[in-house]
């Protein structure tokens, strides 16, 4: 029996209503929509069509996998309303850089037989590996993999997802740029990416600068908690972390001669354990909450004005196979009986 609580039921309803699709044709338009991610590193997980029952009983029309699980995409046959974006392993790049015989039969094993049935949006090749030792090799998986869809004309958009440490400097965000070795792996990537508009997904997190700089970063802050301007960056103010950093990594971008290439939040969130007073559930469930508010407005940020963002959150279940600590308990809901870890609304 799952508990879902009516408001939250009613209120991501609301923000799935406000979705626009992405296409595969001229350009992407940003989605007021909230997804969610779903990890599989627990041993005491639901099923997965108990977990997609979830999803379709709280209006949660996107969802984020970090491999082509077979029980997963299984369970999502006939649930076209649900789009998935699935991730590459990233102990499958060096293979497939090598080889697009390589990508073509990764693609025949692993996405071909879901094509009519369920709802691939994306396909993600790797998970922040840029900057890193494997990061060169995402870029030919990318251009072979968009050859791929191109070629058939499916609807597919094939991706990164990229976390924070491309940045050299973030603050204030005027002043984003990205690492030496950023520049030498990323930047061809977004290049690919702008020549059809397709997003580069980025991880989030204000909670890690705060709780490694709790006495200069204010809760408030770090949390979506405050309308007041704290950081003054020229014409723009922010009220909020997340904002700050979202508008660094466009400027870092636009250093390097890549403009108003859309980006996708593919993680953010908070633990409610792990690390004493910082993560409470009442602290991450604020921030979660102010997080789908923002997204819902459809505002934007100070850079990029009244273009929406679209998000996903991290994570559905607490999993007990991550890292101790807070790495296991990023979960909005309890894995064992499916009931909420705090009351969002």
């Amino acid at each position: 029996m799952l508990y879902l609580p009516k408001k939250l039921f009613l209120f991501l309803s609301c923000i799935v209503m406000l979705s626009v699709n992405y296409n595969n044709s001229a350009s992407v338009t940003a989605a007021n929509s909230i997804g969610l991610n779903y990890g599989l590193l627990g041993d005491n997980l639901p099923s997965p069509s108990n977990v997609i029952n979830l999803y379709k009983s709280i209006g949660i029309t996107k969802i984020r996998i970090f491999d082509p699980n077979t029980e997963v995409l299984n369970a999502l046959r006939g649930h076209r309303d649900i789009e998935v974006t699935v991730g590459v392993k990233d102990q499958d790049l060096a293979a497939l850089a090598a080889s697009e015989e390589a990508v073509k039969g990764w693609f025949a094993a692993n996405i071909e037989s879901y094509l009519a049935d369920v709802n691939i949006a994306f396909i993600t090749i790797g998970n922040e590996v840029i900057p890193g030792p494997i990061g060169p090799q995402v870029l030919p998986v990318m251009q072979s993999l968009t050859n791929l869809v191109k070629s058939r004309n499916l609807p597919i958009l094939i991706s990164t997802v990229v976390a924070m440490s491309n940045l050299e400097q973030s603050y204030p965000p005027s002043a984003g740029m990205f690492t030496s070795q950023a520049r030498e792996q990323l930047v061809p990537v977004l290049k690919l990416l702008s020549q059809t508009s397709t997003p580069i997904l980025v991880n989030i997190y204000p909670y890690f600068p705060y709780a490694s700089d709790p006495v200069n970063i204010p809760l408030n802050y770090a949390t979506f908690n405050t309308e007041a301007i704290l950081v003054q960056d020229g014409p723009l103010g922010y009220s909020n972390m997340f904002e700050a950093i979202f508008d660094a990594f466009v400027w870092a971008m636009e250093k390097e001669g890549v403009k108003d290439l859309p980006m996708v939040v593919s993680e953010t969130g908070w633990p409610s354990a792990g690390n004493g007073n910082f993560t409470t559930p009442d602290i991450a469930s604020t921030y979660n909450r102010n997080f789908v508010r923002h997204i819902a407005s459809g505002k934007g940020t100070p850079k990029r004005p009244n273009k929406g963002i679209d998000g996903f959150l991290f994570a559905t279940f607490n999993e007990n196979q991550k890292p101790v600590g807070t790495e296991q308990n990023f979960g909005l809901y309890n894995p064992s009986d499916m009931k909420p870890i705090y009351k969002l609304f």
